[in-house]
């Protein structure tokens, strides 16, 4: 079954509530959380003690949070955190989207690709494309996952027909701006089905994923209606007229999941999760999730 994104952490048992279970994350310095309790701060840890962890947002602002059970939300989903391993102790050698690398990968070899599944991961663009390879590459190529890219999502209908999805061959697809009354929702609406998962993020580009203090930024820029985005962004940044350039720069900055958006990092897990559950085509038998969140 899919794992649960929303934020329901308690289920009914006959007649009264069965305590919840938690995964636990250890909380590792660079992990991007969100305080579970209503109050929205989210950050990157800085600092774990014995009962308390102090998270740092994107502003600079410290907090200090207790280690409580389900305190903490993960990629949408609660979590215990617990205090990592003592110094000395040999930390888990981890891929760029924080999973805990296979064996392969952790000597620094590149990730050996498996047979690829029939099922199918779509983005929007070619950068879309970009930031999912060098964040997700080797999760993906562990799994036997490929990711394409759509040319806009405007023909998504015939695309989805012609893949002919069905129980074992899925098909996930990331979209741009994926935001309520948005032409891009009505087409996701009539595609989507069992056996086809439609999620967005809310950025007007992908760039706008990238967390704008990793380039040295305040704030992505608001770009006038009717200029083009990327066009206006690097015009009021400075960055001059190349695109490509541009692009260039933003890539560069995201060297791991703590520096994207949580608004793109649970998308991408959540597809994930789709294409590869269990009883969809895979060739090279059971998949091990080594993902942080599925940690127990």
């Amino acid at each position: 079954m899919r794992r649960d994104y929303g934020p329901d952490v308690l289920a009914e048992g006959a007649g009264r509530r069965r305590r919840a279970k938690f995964p636990q994350v250890p909380a590792e310095r660079g992990l991007v959380v969100e305080e579970a309790g209503g109050g929205g701060f989210c950050g990157a840890v800085v600092d774990c003690e014995k009962q308390v962890v102090t998270l740092e947002d994107r502003s600079g602002r410290q907090r200090v949070f207790p280690l409580t059970r389900g305190g903490f939300l993960l990629e949408g989903r609660p979590v215990t955190l617990v205090r990592p391993r003592q110094p000395g102790s040999p930390p888990a050698a981890r891929t760029a989207s924080g999973s805990v690398a296979a064996p392969r990968a952790a000597t620094g070899t590149a990730a050996r690709a498996r047979v690829a599944r029939a099922s199918r991961i779509y983005v929007e663009g070619r950068q879309d494309a970009d930031l999912v390879e060098k964040i997700w590459g080797d999760d993906l190529r562990e799994v036997g996952v490929v990711v394409e890219y759509l040319a806009g999502v405007d023909h998504l209908s015939s695309i989805v027909a012609g893949f002919a999805p069905g129980p074992a061959r899925r098909l996930g697809v990331l979209v741009d701006h994926l935001v309520t009354g948005s032409k891009e929702s009505r087409i996701a609406a009539q595609v989507s089905s069992p056996h086809v998962l439609v999620v967005g993020h809310p950025f007007v580009d992908i760039w706008q994923a990238v967390k704008p203090a990793r380039l040295g930024i305040g704030a992505w820029p608001a770009v006038p209606r009717g200029t083009p985005w990327k066009e206006g962004v690097m015009q009021a940044l400075g960055w001059g007229g190349d695109t490509a350039a541009g692009w260039r720069r933003v890539l560069s900055a995201a060297a791991s999941y703590a520096d994207l958006e949580p608004a793109l990092l649970g998308r991408v897990e959540e597809l994930i999760d789709f294409v590869t559950t269990p009883g969809t085509s895979d060739p090279a038998g059971a998949f091990e999730d080594r993902r942080p969140s599925a940690k127990s």
